[in-house]
């Protein structure tokens, strides 16, 4: 048997991954406009933030070939679904879906898995850095310059924050050279290469490139010639150790299962929270414009207010059925407005 989800426009909205970091988060923002069902692994984690909110649970371990049902308005998908289990699922139903959480090769495959399917419904793959919000600021940056040939992103990633396992999912291809648009033709660079010293939101941060989907989504949506991401730290010593691993071939010698619990102790010690900061210089004919994007209450909460915002989108009736990015969304203005409403700046620089 495969899962089953069949389209109820009064049901509720599905959130795979919905006790998780994001998945909690962006639960509580979405409570108030739509009933919920959240899955998971082990709906006891979920008892309580489902009491909170009023919400259903079930178990939907997607390891676990036990096929799932359900009735549902729209679903989005914060965990990883290797496999495209969720996907498939709701785009066979023409369920509207969003997704969050896939690194730019498995968003391809996501883009091709669901256009094979031909999806009557729209499929928005937001998994763009923070649930696309890189992507929406962006744009909007490069619609006041009446496009952009270049845009460059630099991240600040507070290593005390708040954060689920996932969230250093990252680490997992700093061994894997990848593409991008350098002056509108495609390049192959190495992560964690390219380093330089930003001021992101009046921090001085070492930052180096990182492999982000955005990266690929730009130059195909906006026309932009030239995309780079690049991340640091708000400790310099995780960005040193990270830069020393990588100069001794660790992430290529150590890739694999065997060496994981290793890499993501070099970056994953979640806190009590922080902020996210990003900074974002696009450059056009109509000169250059910067915007810094700070949410005090961190990482996951930008991520989950992505995700609310795609889930917005394709449940608004304005978004056409297929494939589609963040960044292509008419109503860039309401999006920003919703993300400032929600105590995130976006200043300009």
């Amino acid at each position: 048997m495969t899962d089953t989800l069949e389209h109820l426009p009064t049901g509720p909205v599905l959130i795979v991954g919905g006790y998780g970091t994001v998945g909690s988060a962006l639960a509580r923002l979405s409570a108030p406009s739509w009933p919920l069902l959240l899955t998971g692994r082990n709906p006891s984690n979920g008892e309580a933030i489902a009491a909170e909110l009023g919400a259903s649970i079930r178990r939907w371990d997607l390891a676990d070939p036990e096929p799932f049902t359900a009735q549902v308005r729209a679903v989005i998908n914060a965990v990883n679904d290797p496999n495209d289990r969720v996907l498939g699922a709701a785009v066979r139903a023409g369920i509207p879906y969003v997704d969050l959480t896939r690194w730019t090769s498995r968003m391809l495959r996501a883009a091709t898995v669901a256009t094979l399917l031909q999806p009557t419904a729209p499929v928005l793959l937001s998994s763009g850095w923070m649930g696309g919000i890189v992507n929406l600021v962006a744009a909007s940056l490069a619609c006041e310059l009446g496009g952009a040939q270049s845009i460059e992103v630099a991240i600040r990633y507070d290593v005390n924050d708040s954060a689920g396992a996932d969230s250093v999912d990252f680490i997992d291809r700093l061994g894997h050279d990848y593409e991008v648009r350098r002056g509108g033709s495609p390049v192959t660079v190495s992560p964690l290469s390219d380093t330089r010293w930003v001021d992101i939101g009046g921090h001085r941060t070492k930052v180096a490139r990182l492999d982000t989907p955005e990266q690929l989504t730009l130059p195909l949506t906006l026309g932009v010639a030239s995309a780079t991401t690049r991340i640091g730290f708000s400790s310099h010593a995780s960005t040193t150790a990270l830069l020393a691993a990588k100069g001794m071939g660790f992430f290529r010698w150590g890739r694999g299962n065997r060496w994981t619990g290793i890499r993501r102790s070099l970056l994953y010690s979640p806190g009590r929270g922080g902020s996210a900061i990003i900074r974002i210089d696009a450059q056009g004919h109509g000169g250059t414009r910067t915007a810094v994007i700070t949410d005090p209450s961190g990482q996951a909460h930008l991520t989950a207010l992505g995700g609310y915002l795609g889930l917005r989108h394709v449940l608004g009736g304005v978004a056409s059925p297929g494939v589609a990015f963040p960044e292509s969304r008419p109503d860039l203005a309401d999006a920003l407005a919703v993300l400032r409403s929600h105590n995130v700046s976006i200043e300009a620089a």
